[in-house]
């Protein structure tokens, strides 16, 4: 099976949450890489790659996130594989 990638923008009660932190776990469990960062516009944005099983995996947790968090809508595209990503990491916000 080849590899995918999908860009994520997390929208709710996501920012003060342990989001990012929660996602970085299910994302390294889930065996993909890539990244994800907390938006200046209060939502959390992911960068993901890896099998697409494993990636609709990781959207379906982002529906429900971490405990304390409560999330109202997910915007997923699904993107062209690029790999460039070795591991999964959390990012800065975005400015």
């Amino acid at each position: 099976m080849g590899k995918e990638r999908v860009h994520l923008v997390v929208r709710g009660r996501v920012q003060g949450v342990f989001y990012r932190a929660t996602t970085q776990q299910k994302a390294i469990e889930l065996g993909l890489a890539g990244w994800v960062r907390n938006r200046a516009d209060g939502t959390v944005e992911v960068v993901a790659e890896g099998d697409r099983e494993a990636l609709e995996k990781l959207i379906e947790w982002c529906r429900v996130g971490p405990e304390g968090a409560h999330v109202t809508y997910v915007d997923a595209n699904w993107e062209y594989y690029e790999g460039e990503f070795t591991e999964f990491t959390i990012k800065y916000r975005e400015r």
